[in-house]
């Protein structure tokens, strides 16, 4: 008897274009297992990542703005979701993947510090104190995180196209497109590592215009010209631009001036906003200090660390295992660590 699977595998073939992904014909998991009755590898990959422990403290990880005031900022989670949205519309429109675009989307962030740019900035400089030829980044730590932290160190076992598009997602401060060296396997990884710029950028400037560090006026006059004057218009002209320039083909791409112009809003984001927010507010400072002295602590007292065990550790390891923890912690959760382990609390003696 065919399977619900089967039905719909057979639908991908028929349906998606010939430069999709087919679920299967995926490369696998690293550990084979038994397939699913009703669900494609793919959807069975995406499933995994909402149902996860690091998926679920997104909800409380800092995109930019570090403890704001107000509930309308983005977090790593509305992020996360802004991305697979905007991945899935172009998927879609290009008759690729979408269970493998969102799946790749969804676990794109899962190994994001606290505390946004500045947590993993101060991260990775702690890691390299006692390691330094170590370093920490984040779609790197992301992998980490589906291959071996989750489920108390058994992993995810993700297929290897979600793996890819998430270890290759990320293109940090480089301008689009990315070398083909480092871009991801499938077409729909590199949508995501789009739909990432896409969403990032206007969602960003949507925060630091309420946060107050940009009006719409600072926003480069030749960006608005051709992208538009609202956080809608923008996205609507990016990703009609992609299914545009990317239609029957081989490749994901932006039109010249469209992919300029998003270039240079990405600077300019990362020149008034980006570092102006951690500057201005004093707060990558502090952020430095949390983990720094997290950190440290860790390494003097690894015992601390949730599931050690009492085989002693070298150093490198011992700063793999401090790291994977630090990375994995919430905002609130390193605060209440660095207040448990550093500031005094008050004795209540006998009245």
């Amino acid at each position: 008897m065919t399977t619900y699977r089967e039905r719909y595998e057979q639908l991908e073939r028929e349906t998606l274009s010939p430069y999709a992904a087919k679920s299967s014909e995926t490369r696998g998991r690293e550990r084979a297992e038994e397939p699913c009755s009703i669900r494609t590898a793919f959807q069975r990959d995406r499933d995994r990542i909402i149902h996860s422990k690091a998926f679920r403290r997104l909800a409380h990880k800092t995109q930019v703005f570090i403890a704001p005031e107000v509930d309308h900022y983005r977090t790593r989670l509305t992020h996360t979701l802004e991305v697979a949205q905007i991945a899935r519309t172009i998927s879609r429109a290009l008759r690729l993947n979408e269970d493998l675009t969102e799946a790749i989307a969804l676990g794109h962030d899962l190994g994001h510090t606290p505390f946004g740019h500045a947590g993993e900035a101060a991260l990775d400089a702690a890691y390299r104190e006692f390691d330094p030829s170590a370093h920490f980044y984040h779609a790197e730590q992301s992998l980490r995180v589906v291959e071996l932290l989750e489920k108390d160190g058994q992993g995810l076992n993700l297929t290897f196209e979600v793996r890819d598009g998430i270890r290759r997602h990320s293109k940090g401060m480089d301008d689009l497109p990315r070398s083909a060296a480092d871009r991801p396997h499938t077409l729909e990884g590199l949508i995501v590592m789009y739909a990432d710029r896409v969403a990032y950028i206007n969602h960003d400037i949507d925060d630091a215009i309420r946060a107050g560090l940009i009006s719409g006026r600072d926003i480069p006059k030749d960006c608005v010209a051709v992208l538009g004057d609202s956080h809608a218009r923008r996205i609507t002209t990016m990703v009609s631009d992609i299914v545009a320039n990317s239609e029957d083909s081989d490749e994901i791409r932006m039109g010249a001036e469209v992919e300029q112009a998003t270039n240079r809003l990405k600077n300019f984001l990362y020149e008034r906003v980006y570092r102006a927010a951690a500057v201005s507010s004093g707060e990558s400072d502090r952020v430095l200090r949390i983990v720094t002295q997290l950190f440290r602590f860790y390494m003097s007292h690894p015992e601390e660390i949730p599931g050690s065990s009492d085989e002693p550790d070298d150093t490198p390891r011992c700063a793999r295992r401090v790291c994977d923890h630090l990375a994995g912690m919430t905002d609130r959760f390193a605060g209440q660590q660095f207040e448990h382990y550093f500031v005094p609390r008050r004795w209540r003696g006998a009245d």
